[in-house]
């Protein structure tokens, strides 16, 4: 599953840490290919186990949705309402997105990686060249925003990219004007 594409082509793009249906209806409306739900307590976006499953009902069927959290333990509440679990360990589950600032041991048995150094922090940090080598779905996230994302899908060429802070006019409350320059920017690739 080589799934390398240029963003530029219509590649994948996501938005996370959306907290309310509107913020959904946006990311469709918008064309996102995904919205991440985050469940982790330790996140200023955190979205409580019925909030996170009420959020996934909303998206089913319209938009993928990935339930994103620091560790796997904490989606066992929410993880069968989500297309997809994104966390930063390693476990065996068929729908793992990896989120890591290292390179993943075992690429093959992932669904996406998401290249994030940031670790959900949104500050953006040079990309290392190894990125470029791993195979499958690789998604650069981490300080991406509208002036810069094209520059870093035309050096790397990701599957896709993932945006959630600089989208935003607080943590949460995404801006739809903000959310519509990101995805402009990342397909005028």
């Amino acid at each position: 599953m080589s799934g390398r594409r240029a963003t530029g082509s219509g590649g994948f793009v996501k938005v996370c840490g959306l907290t309310q249906e509107q913020q959904i209806d946006w990311a469709i409306e918008l064309g996102y290919d995904a919205i991440g739900i985050v469940v982790t307590p330790k996140s200023k976006r955190y979205c409580p186990p019925e909030r996170a499953v009420e959020l996934a009902a909303h998206a089913r069927g319209r938009i993928p949705s990935f339930a994103v959290a620091l560790a796997h333990a904490e989606t066992t509440a929410v993880a069968e309402h989500f297309d997809t679990i994104q966390v930063y360990e390693m476990v065996d589950i068929p729908n793992l997105a990896l989120a890591s600032g290292a390179p993943p041991e075992r690429p093959e048995a992932l669904q996406y990686f998401f290249y994030d150094a940031s670790t959900g922090s949104g500050v953006f940090a040079d990309i290392p060249e190894w990125v470029r080598d791993v195979p499958g779905r690789v998604v650069i996230a981490g300080g991406l925003d509208e002036h810069n994302v094209a520059d870093v899908i035309e050096a790397f060429a990701p599957y896709g990219v993932d945006v959630s802070s600089s989208v935003e006019t607080a943590p949460g409350i995404k801006s739809r004007e903000k959310m519509a320059a990101f995805i402009a920017a990342a397909r005028s690739h």
